[in-house]
């Protein structure tokens, strides 16, 4: 075991600490001690969270999926729950009074239990967040409990009572036991006939030294155990492997006892594990082992063979003693606390994750620590820090490449260091990844990715950098694949087995297998390969000659294969499992043929996983993380041969030469000195057609007549040319005579050893001599290999040859399309030859490959007009679109004089400027002419419409066009000759236009006297000061419109003196005349000065008022209110009140016409009472005031607003057919009224009047309704989604049955845009000053 970490705290010395591991993925660890906190830390042992609890930790625990962690406190009635998605903590209210005592969560569902220290229960669903308290659960304090597969509920406490509820909390059954209960758990106690799957058996520890086990199905007849006295008391136990339990005694003891029906209780193993005390115990199922602690040392032991040690660690620094001990449900890390305080995190079982690459190797050495290691080599190993648990490791030549789910990460491996390079995400969750050189092959989902590890290592053409496998329309799935140096290998699942070769991009050989390939493990050049398919039956593939051989006496378990990297053992490789490796040997030429033999097979030790094999060396992989190597059983000839009797000899004489190891055998037969062995060798070597060490040794053993047969046959054949893997004695020779004697064939096999480079150029002179044979089939292929993807101009030439032989073999669309993609016009034209001499016509073409007309024109075309053909063009012309051919045809046409089909050629061309100049030049048709000049915006052709017209003498059309060619100098000196400046005006004001230009205009209109003009120009120019000079001098027909340009024209200057001088003006001090008050508005507006502007509003509005436009004074007020609110300004208290009170005016109407008189008596009452603000209209108000309460039953107040009418200066204005009325209803006063409601304030709940805006209360002024001109009210409240002001939610939705428009803001609004607010608290802030 590795200690991956430990964890120390210097407030948890010297007291005990609490831990507990997250369920199912172990990715966290809660640890608390005596500082009131719980720390969460990684399983790497980083801190992540903390929570802060009052008091002491009582307990803690996960629920079953891990996400949340549940832990109670003293001095505290809240449970916290920290979510491990979130990082968040919350808490749960228990409700309960007492302390809590007991926390647990159950195995499914999501029931939360948790105990109290009177016995009361409270049990939590998260899921639907019920809560059910359960009083009296026990009579004193719940120590104890645990949950089961059914949800039942067994709990244990002080009052000496067992109770098992159900998920509601009712109790099902209630045992009492004569000591204390602790440690309860539920399992399945094992019957005879091992019938019963559910968790029946309560087992308990009692009093600390009896056992318990109580069964839910038999209640009156508990087993209790009772053990030796100087076992010491029980400390902890746990269920382990087929119903057994595993307990710790506090004298060291240690005993595994059965449960099983016959032997219940039986002692299966008992020994004294530690020397004074055993504190912890701790099992897991996963890895099948228990683990005991006490003193200062783990002792582990494999639950399958309980008898002997498995490990054994020694903690020397902790002379305090231990704790206790918890696994991970992975098994994987084992957690262990420590008297003093402290917590250690053991790595116990590592996944072995590991890959090589040619003899370089990379390996899984802790849960973040990758090591590379080249052991051939003798390079000093590399250990790389990673930042996550990876699920995948590869490496390559140069890389190394770690990963989980889509996500890789890529490392430069050197000499003595390793550089991070980058990370990559892929489409899908990666299954396995390859490296070699510069490229990296990721699977995942059916799909293989092949791209670049450096994007800079190779100066290669985008298309190189990545590509996805298999094609869209290819409906495959990818099983398995692996990388080489040239090549990617992948097996589908339809049995096919690609060969993509890397250099030249492209797909260069296929086998199909009659079912799925599984597995494909190729030998380092690639050149053959071991695959197995869905049968697990094994073959050897050779893509030389596309020749696959079975593999005999293949095992189905087999894991993998790896490929002898001894570069004198090319045919060698092994097959292992999880027990044993299978050497076999790939015999290529025999004289029999080919064929697969097995040489033999090695044990393979347990959990050793092969990484590499090495001149019969197997290097592997161990699962504590490092690297051991076994000779295989086949290669024992290779140690020291010394001492070895003759029969062991010839045993390995066997061996060598079964493996082809024929100097080896050379070696052992001089050794043995035996006629017979030096025989058996010459004969092997004719087997194997080594003609050359047959002779050798004939020669030894004095064959005579022997070596002089072999030496006539040795030179028949160069033999190693053929076989394309051993060197010719003068390849670059013989290649050259290949070529100069256009043996081709021979000349392409050779090059494929020795000069791949030039492949692309014979397969390209091949390709010529074959269409020059006719044989276009094998030109096309040829041309299609000499692609090089780097010498532009010989790949242009393969790419012709391609659209050439496409065409002639039939396959038009492809050889169109290369064709048109092609840069050389001759290939168009010596296409478009071909398919007029192969009589194809567009409708054969279109209905034999969908090519559409327009490839075929573009194509046929150039061959017409290099013929004179112009006629055929024509029939052709309407089904391009190409432009250029368009454009010659209308050159041509143009050269005829035939101007109408030209124009149209050259409209199809998109070359306006040609069709405005046969418009304006030949077909005297100005009006299109100007048309397309419009439309298309031409510089050019505007020119020339504006010198046509021009010469037409239409100086404003020629300014008009001339501007649009911004030839804007020309135009000015036309409108200033020809007396035209308002034109060139019009037109140059509303594009974009320079400085100068404006200036120019303003120039000439001040010299002409023309103030408005002149201001306008100069303000467009930035010359403010003579723009407002200018402006101030307007004629008096000219003064509103001058008047606001001025205001413009200081709002954009923003200069004092500026504003000064205009202010001066709208005040009437520079002419005597003051302006109207509206333009100074504008003007502060302009400056933003707001605060003016309010002021200068409430006089505009005033004088509205004073003049009876209520409803103009009333938008004045309201808009300047927006725009203060706007600018977070706060608004005059005037401002709102005058506005507050015309808006109750207009709200008058509105009630009155809906027949709602009392809310319209009650706003005529506020508006009568600041009837001074009405002058104009005081005698109508007053009027209608009086009859509105009448109406609505307010006769005390009608009476008083009656006899105010009765005024000497009111009295004579009333309207006659309401005067009597008004008259008796004073001398007959009715003081009775219906006593207005009332509604809380919103600030502070005081109860006033629902009219009123004045709260006596808290002495805040209350917003008022804009639907009624009522207060408002917290639980009622909404605003108008244009303006923001206030109304209530239920009048205001009312009153858009009937209305259609903001009363407030006059803005269309219906019902569906009203959102009720349940939070008004940031409307009621205060806006206005007070």
């Amino acid at each position: 075991m590795k200690r991956v970490f430990s964890v120390l705290e210097k407030t948890w010395l010297g007291t005990p600490i609490q831990f507990t591991w997250q369920k199912t993925s172990g990715n966290y660890l809660a640890i608390t001690g005596a500082d009131y906190i719980v720390k969460i830390f990684d399983r790497h042992g980083q801190k992540r969270s903390e929570i802060s609890l009052p008091g002491n930790c009582v307990a803690m625990d996960w629920d079953k999926d891990g996400d949340i962690l549940a832990v109670i406190a003293e001095k505290s009635s809240c449970v916290y729950l920290w979510d491990a998605n979130t990082n968040k903590t919350s808490q749960l209210d228990s409700g309960m009074r007492d302390q809590m005592s007991f926390l647990l969560w159950s195995k499914i569902g999501s029931f939360l239990a948790v105990g109290t220290i009177k016995g009361n229960l409270l049990i939590y669903n998260r899921q639907t967040s019920r809560k059910i308290p359960v009083l009296g659960k026990h009579t004193k304090r719940i120590t104890c409990g645990c949950w089961n597969a059914e949800n039942l509920l067994a709990l244990g406490g002080e009052d000496k009572m067992i109770t098992v509820s159900n998920q509601e909390g009712d109790t099902i059954r209630q045992i009492p036991v004569r000591s204390e209960p602790s440690n309860m758990q539920f399992s399945m106690m094992r019957t005879e006939d091992r019938s019963s799957a559910a968790e029946s058996t309560i087992s308990m520890v009692l009093g600390k030294r009896n056992f318990c086990l109580f069964n839910l199905y038999d209640p009156d007849k508990p087993t209790d155990l009772e053990f030796q006295q100087h076992y010491g008391n029980i400390v902890c136990y746990s269920w382990c492997g087929d119903g057994y339990i595993a307990i710790g005694f506090s004298r060291g003891i240690f005993v595994v006892i059965s449960t099983h029906v016959p032997e219940v209780g039986h002692e299966i193993l008992q020994g004294r594990n530690h020397r004074d005390n055993l504190t912890g115990i701790a099992v897991s199922h996963t890895l099948n082992k228990v683990a005991t602690c006490g003193d200062n040392s783990i002792k582990m032991y494999d639950l399958a063979e309980l008898k002997d040690v498995y490990t054994m660690v020694n903690l020397d620094d902790e002379n305090k003693g231990l704790g206790t001990m918890s696994w991970t449900d992975d098994g994987q890390l084992l957690a262990l606390s420590t008297q003093r305080g402290s917590l250690h995190v053991f790595l116990t079982k590592l996944p072995i994750l590991g890959d090589a690459c040619s003899t370089r190797i990379a390996y899984l050495t802790s849960l973040l620590e990758v090591t590379v290691a080249n052991p051939v080599e003798g390079e000093q190993p590399i250990t790389v820090s990673v930042d996550v648990e990876p699920s995948f490791v590869a490496v390559g030549l140069y890389h190394l490449a770690v990963g989980m789910n889509n996500r890789a990460w890529f490392y430069v491996v050197g000499e003595n260091a390793v550089k991070k390079l980058k990370d990559m995400e892929y489409l899908g969750t990666v299954a396995s990844i390859c490296l070699h050189s510069d490229y990296a092959a990721a699977l995942f989902e059916g799909k293989v990715q092949l791209h670049l590890i450096e994007s800079e290592v190779l100066d290669a053409q985008e298309e190189r950098e990545t590509r996805l496998f298999p094609a869209m329309d290819d409906k495959c799935r990818i099983l398995c694949h692996a990388l080489t140096g040239d090549f990617l290998i992948y097996g589908t699942d339809t049995g096919v087995i690609q060969y993509f070769y890397i250099e030249d991009w492209q797909f260069v050989n296929d086998y199909r297998h009659p079912v799925s390939v599984k597995k494909i493990f190729p030998d380092p050049n690639g050149t053959r390969l071991v695959f197995i398919d869905e049968k697990s039956d094994g073959f050897v593939y050779c893509p030389v000659n596309d020749a696959t051989y079975e593999i005999p006496d293949f095992s189905p378990t087999i894991k993998g294969v790896l490929w002898e990297n001894w570069p004198m053992d090319k045919g060698v490789f092994v097959a292992y499992d999880d027990d044993k490796v299978y050497t076999y040997v790939f015999h290529k030429d025999t004289i029999q043929g080919s064929k697969v033999i097995l040489a033999g097979g090695t044990k393979v030790p347990f959990s050793h996983k092969p990484l590499l094999l090495y001149n019969g060396e197997l290097t592997c992989q161990t699962q504590s993380g490092k690297i051991n190597s076994i000779y295989l059983s086949t290669h024992s000839f290779l140690h020291s041969l010394k001492d070895k009797g003759p029969n062991e000899l010839r045993q390995m004489l066997a061996q060598t030469l079964m493996l082809k190891r024929f100097s080896d055998a050379w070696e052992m037969c001089r050794i043995l000195n035996d006629g017979a062995a030096w025989n058996e060798l010459a004969r092997a070597c004719l087997h194997h057609m080594e003609v050359e060490f047959a002779i050798r040794v004939y020669r030894t053993i004095r064959e005579v007549g022997i070596v002089m047969s072999l030496e006539q046959i040795k030179g028949i054949e160069d033999y190693n040319l053929l076989d394309l893997y051993l060197a010719s004695s003068c390849p670059a020779a013989a290649l050259e005579m290949r070529r100069d004697l256009q043996h081709w064939d021979s000349a392409l096999q050779l090059a494929k050893r020795l000069a791949p480079d030039q492949i692309p150029f014979i397969s390209k002179e091949y390709a010529i001599q074959l269409e020059f044979t006719g044989d276009y089939v094998n030109a096309l292929a040829h041309y299609e290999k000499g692609m090089t993807g780097d010498n532009k101009e010989h790949d242009e030439l393969c790419l012709a040859g391609v659209a050439q032989m496409s065409i002639r073999m039939g396959d038009i669309r492809r050889g169109v399309n290369q064709a048109l993609k092609h840069p050389s016009r001759v290939l168009k034209r010596d296409c478009g030859a071909i398919l007029e001499n192969m009589k194809v016509f567009f409708s054969l073409c279109k209905y034999s490959c969908g090519l559409t007309r327009n490839k075929f024109s573009i194509l046929i075309i150039p061959y017409y007009f290099s013929n004179f053909q112009k006629a055929k063009v024509g029939e052709l012309l309407p089904h391009v679109s190409s432009p250029k051919i368009h454009l010659q045809y209308a050159k041509a046409k143009e050269a005829d004089g035939r101007y109408k089909e030209a124009v149209v050629a050259y409209e199809n061309a998109k070359q306006w400027n040609s069709v405005i100049r046969i418009y304006l030049d030949h077909l005297n048709h100005p009006e299109k002419a100007v048309s397309i000049v419009r439309e298309t915006q031409s510089l050019d052709g505007a020119k020339m419409v504006a010198r046509f017209f021009l010469q037409l003498g239409d100086y404003g059309s020629a300014i008009q066009f001339l501007v649009m060619s911004r030839c804007n100098n020309e135009a000015f000196t036309l409108a200033q000759q020809h007396n035209k400046m308002e034109i060139y005006a019009d037109i140059i004001g509303s594009g974009d236009t320079t400085n100068e230009d404006y200036q120019s205009i303003a120039l000439y209109f001040e010299g002409e006297k023309r103030h408005f003009q002149a201001g306008k120009f100069f303000l467009l120019c930035g010359q403010y000061s003579r723009a407002l000079k200018h402006f101030l001098k307007c004629s008096s027909s000219e003064d509103n419109a001058a008047l606001e340009m001025a205001i413009e024209t200081v709002g954009q200057a923003k200069d004092e003196l500026l504003t000064s001088q205009l202010i001066d003006h709208l005040m009437g001090e520079s002419d005597g005349m003051p302006k109207d008050a509206k333009y100074l508005f504008r003007l502060y507006m302009a400056l933003k000065q707001y605060r003016e502007a309010a002021r200068t509003a409430i006089i505009i509005a005033r004088e509205e008022q004073s003049s009876g436009n209520y409803r103009n004074a009333h938008d004045v007020l309201f808009s300047m209110y927006a725009e203060l609110k706007s600018q977070k300004i706060k608004i005059p208290s005037e401002m709102a009140t005058n506005l507050m009170i015309l808006h109750s005016y207009v709200l008058v109407k509105i009630h009155v016409k809906n027949g709602d008189h009392m809310k319209g008596a009650r706003m005529l009452i506020r508006v009568a009472n600041n009837i001074s603000k009405f002058p104009s209209h005081i005698v109508p108000i007053l009027t209608s005031t009086v009859i509105e309460c009448h109406r609505a039953g307010l006769k005390n107040s009608a009476f008083s607003f009656a006899a105010m009418l009765m005024r000497p200066e009111y009295r004579n204005k009333i309207d006659a057919k309401y005067k009597k009325k008004i008259e008796a209803m004073v001398r007959r006063p009715d003081t009775s009224e219906t006593e207005e409601a009332t509604t809380p304030c919103p600030f502070c709940e005081f109860l006033l009047p629902e009219c009123e805006l004045l709260c006596p209360g808290c002495k805040n002024n209350i917003p008022y309704c804009i639907a009624t001109g009522r207060h408002m009210l917290k639980d009622d409240w909404t605003v108008c989604p244009h303006c923001d002001f206030p109304a209530l939610y239920s009048e205001f939705k009312t009153m858009l049955n009937t209305e259609s428009t903001c009363p407030m803001c006059s803005e269309r609004l219906n019902c569906t845009q009203l959102r009720k607010l349940s939070d008004c608290t940031q409307h009621l802030r205060t806006e206005v000053e007070l």
